[in-house]
């Protein structure tokens, strides 16, 4: 990181002074599962499910597939998951699912599952990891199709994933169990493949090369999760094989309703805490941000300028998403491993989420610098929204010059007194 040697990189002389900001409540659907774990317990038993348990032979290995993301609950529903099958006289075992993440090593998905306390321990199974693949059939016009070499020699497999809208491409299936099943479990090598024709290929190609895995592989049943704007778990839906394919478009429907988001059409700068991995495939959520890495999806949000100021734990070091933002810190990218994201990028082929942004001293000189930027006649009126990340924006800080769209909107609600920036002594606000 020899490039960012100059510790006063980014730091300029203060022209404006800072708006004060005000806490907004942001009120969205909360309707939400009382009990996820015996709701799982509940789909396992829908006869078209039991039918596909009652396949199971004793010591029959079942290999469940997990992804990155973090995913609420995801730790007691895979215990829950290990358990039913356990008592099925099943010999179940996790392996990562996730393509390329992780630095593209076995070792580094591993580190990844233990992050969201996905260990052996926790679930009651082992985990077993690997990069290595078999192809395991070819679509129609011949490409071939890839997974995990350790799950395709398992009697069973179990996909287990959030359904969610993707922040690349739309289409009938894109977060998801057949996404998972295509792209995560193909591992580096099938994400490599999956992705040669690029995002705009992406809706049609993975139902293609799902046809494929469901044909050639053991695959058991799908689980699909759905969480709303609170990250409470809304929805659980088992899918046995026959029916992933015409179900999950139902699901990523009602996803995208559930979905939280700005409830304000645009803003001069937003400020973004964290990004990382583990709160969106592209770092920062496009359908929160309004910026999106590829011309196929829209928002109906914008920003003049994106500041993001600092990354996430849990992302293990993968800044990607960064290149969609215009302000960045030092900090961020000195708690960043280039590598990685870079290999994010190889991978998903789409380098605008890798673009380094202008990068700043602290976090006081990249906020002063997206308001020094902004085309604003009158600099005292700037607009500005803060944010802790995309996926955490119930609650979130606006200057008092948006308080115009809040008065009035039922779905808002001013919390509390004004506040300033309070910036410590290294121009930090955390």
């Amino acid at each position: 990181m020899g490039f960012l040697a100059d510790k006063n990189i980014g730091n300029i002389e203060q022209l404006y002074s800072y708006p004060r900001m005000v806490p907004i409540l942001q009120r969205f659907d909360d309707d939400h599962l009382a009990n996820p774990v015996q709701t799982l317990i509940a789909e396992l038993q829908k006869p078209e499910i039991t039918r596909q348990l009652d396949s199971i032979k004793q010591g029959d290995h079942i290999a469940i597939g997990c992804g990155s993301r973090g995913i609420t609950n995801i730790v007691p529903l895979l215990q829950t998951l290990v358990l039913q099958l356990k008592q099925r006289g099943a010999l179940p075992f996790v392996f990562p699912a996730m393509g390329s993440h992780g630095g593209g090593t076995a070792e580094g998905q591993r580190e990844i599952l233990s992050g969201y306390g996905i260990t052996e321990s926790n679930i009651g199974a082992p985990i077993r990891c690997t990069m290595d693949t078999v192809c395991i059939g070819y679509t129609e016009d011949g490409r071939a199709t890839y997974l995990d070499a350790i799950a395709v020699q398992a009697d069973h497999i179990v996909a287990i994933n959030r359904v969610s809208a993707h922040t690349a491409f739309q289409g009938p299936y894109e977060s998801g169990i057949v996404k998972m099943m295509v792209i995560g479990m193909g591992k580096m090598r099938g994400a490599q493949t999956y992705h040669r024709n690029g995002f705009g290929a992406m809706a049609t190609d993975i139902p293609k090369f799902g046809n494929v895995v469901l044909r050639n592989a053991p695959i058991l049943f799908g689980i699909g999760l759905i969480e709303n704007a609170y990250k409470q778990t809304c929805r659980i839906a088992v899918l046995p094989p026959s029916e992933i394919l015409s179900e999950e478009p139902k699901l990523l429907l009602y996803a995208k309703k559930r979905k939280g988001k700005l409830l304000f059409d645009s803003c001069d700068v937003l400020i973004v805490d964290y990004l990382g991995k583990d709160i969106s495939g592209e770092g920062m959520d496009p359908h929160v941000t309004g910026r999106f890495p590829t011309s196929l999806c829209t928002s109906t949000f914008t920003a003049q300028k994106l500041v993001v100021l600092d990354i996430s734990k849990d992302s293990h070091r993968n800044c990607y998403g960064v290149g969609l933002a215009d302000v960045t810190t030092r900090r961020l990218l000195e708690h960043s491993d280039l590598h990685i994201m870079y290999l994010n990028a190889r991978t998903n082929t789409v380098l605008d989420g890798v673009k380094i942004p202008m990068i700043c001293s602290n976090h006081q000189q990249a906020i002063q610098a997206a308001i020094e930027t902004c085309i604003c006649q009158d600099p005292s009126r700037i607009r500005i929204i803060r944010i802790k990340n995309t996926r955490e924006i119930d609650t979130i800080l606006v200057s008092e010059s948006m308080l115009d769209c809040v008065h009035g909107n039922d779905a808002l609600e001013v919390l509390d007194t004004h506040s300033d920036f309070n910036f410590n002594e290294d121009g930090n606000l955390f």
